[in-house]
């Protein structure tokens, strides 16, 4: 049998319902695990191995009772800064932040708890999350476990790094324009966008979701049978639904799939990148599915007017911190969001106004298809102390073409390995359904993950 650190949620969850492992057993292995790893990742903020601990003793006495209260009692997760966990500040990657316990558990953070998840610690992130990447004014420097020169992605980046390196099975990210599909291709791991308001989250905004990170469509799936709960405290969350989360085969035979290779603007698809995602439209094709091309429908003005909005915003954000605090943010974040200042209402207006053209362009152009399939990024990993791909505040958006659309259009989106390029970095495919279909997103991953090549074994410290 694999070591308890490797074994999936599912596994796990077998084992102390047989009693053939514990919850303190499996934490006690995590936390080596992790103690090996994270001097090179920095993937962990508020590593903490005796709350994990006491969490999981609590978890064993009730498989003990038979009593558990989800099948997900006793399984390691982490958990992004972001999130806020009662008692645990909420840095949001920067340095500006004051450090002020949270005093409830966010709603993700809350259904966790309710199941009994065995909580480590929080996941890394770089400034507000506006970054595709490991950099942070506040975090050590989070690397990619493929390769330590790497960058994990962002901006869920320690969660991306965590999943990969094996930090127990259950990671959970936010995702707001690719921060859990970026570091999920870039790790080669599983990391779903689900539709807007499946999750619900404090505090709401558009387009902005939080979803699992993991090494398999089924830990994915059970992770969302815990999250998909309504919560008041999101005014946009959906309504109860009763989903099966686990019903995930799938027959491919008379399925349409559009395959879009080129998102229409920003960074063009690098040829390994492009060959991989060719390769499992074949697959899948050879499966009984039908492809056809998707034409590019995302286009200049609507992703450079959201780009606007967001730089106005976090503009913003950062000049209402006293000034000693605004001189701890990220230069490269500084640098980003200074053209915010000389943005009239005219064109704030406008770029604003390009969420809704996206989401709209995005609902035509994949409402012919069952599901979509697409790159997750047109690169691979980039180096570790690079903020983004092209490492300019100018172009810090133009490897975002392929994820921002759904994020806008919320449309539920997952990220999947499809092997690696020649230097042995991971290469993501997308996969998006229509809006609320977040089962059959999971379903055709999961027909991937039986389609693919058997995968690499995972990195080790």
């Amino acid at each position: 049998m694999s070591a308890l650190h490797e074994l999936s949620a599912q596994a796990l969850s077998a084992l102390f319902g047989r009693g053939e492992a514990s919850p303190v057993e499996a934490a006690q292995a995590v936390i080596a695990h992790v103690e090996r790893w994270e001097p090179k990742l920095h993937a962990l903020w508020q590593f903490d191995p005796e709350g994990a601990l006491a969490m999981a003793r609590e978890s064993e006495a009730r498989w003990r009772l038979s009593q558990p209260r989800s099948p997900l009692d006793g399984v390691p997760v982490t958990i992004k800064e972001n999130i806020a966990t009662r008692g645990v500040p909420v840095p949001l990657g920067t340095a500006a932040t004051e450090l002020v316990p949270a005093p409830e558990d966010a709603p993700p953070a809350a259904r966790l708890r309710e199941a009994g998840c065995v909580f480590l610690g929080k996941t890394t992130m770089p400034d507000y999350g506006m970054l595709s990447s490991g950099l942070s004014s506040f975090h050590a420097l989070a690397r990619n476990p493929w390769d330590l020169s790497k960058n994990p992605g962002g901006s869920s980046a320690g969660a991306g790094a965590a999943a990969a390196a094996g930090y127990g099975p259950l990671h959970l990210g936010t995702d707001i324009g690719g921060s859990i599909r970026l570091p999920a291709a870039w790790c080669g791991v599983v990391g779903l966008k689900p539709s807007n308001g499946r999750v619900p989250i404090k505090p709401p905004y558009i387009g902005r979701v939080a979803g699992p990170l993991t090494r398999s469509v089924t830990d994915g799936a059970l992770l969302m049978s815990v999250l998909a709960q309504p919560d008041w405290r999101d005014a946009t969350s959906l309504p109860p639904q009763a989903i099966d989360w686990l019903a995930l085969d799938l027959d491919l035979k008379g399925l349409k799939l559009g395959l879009q290779l080129d998102a229409g603007w920003g960074l063009a698809v690098d040829p390994e990148v492009r060959a991989a995602v060719e390769a499992a439209a074949r697959r899948f094709e050879a499966a009984g599915a039908i492809v056809e091309p998707l034409a590019p429908f995302l286009r200049a003005e609507m992703a450079e007017g959201i780009d606007r909005f967001w730089r106005v915003r976090s503009w913003l954000d950062i000049q209402a911190l006293p000034a000693a605090r605004q001189a701890l943010v990220l230069p490269f974040i500084r640098d980003w969001v200074a053209p915010g200042a000389a943005i009239g209402a005219a064109e704030l207006f406008k770029g604003f106004s390009q969420i809704a053209v996206l989401r709209d362009a995005a609902v035509a152009a994949t409402q012919p298809f069952d599901f979509v399939l697409s790159p997750v990024a047109p690169v691979p990993g980039f180096a570790a102390e690079w903020a983004m791909p092209t490492n300019d505040a100018a172009t810090a958006m133009h490897h975002i073409g392929f994820t921002l659309p759904f994020n806008m259009s919320e449309q539920p989106s997952i990220s999947i390995d499809a092997g690696q390029t020649r230097g042995g970095l991971p290469i993501g495919l997308q996969i998006t359904g229509h809006r609320h279909d977040d089962l059959g997103v999971l379903r055709l991953a999961r027909a991937w993950e039986r389609l693919r090549p058997p995968p690499r074994p995972w990195p080790q410290p």
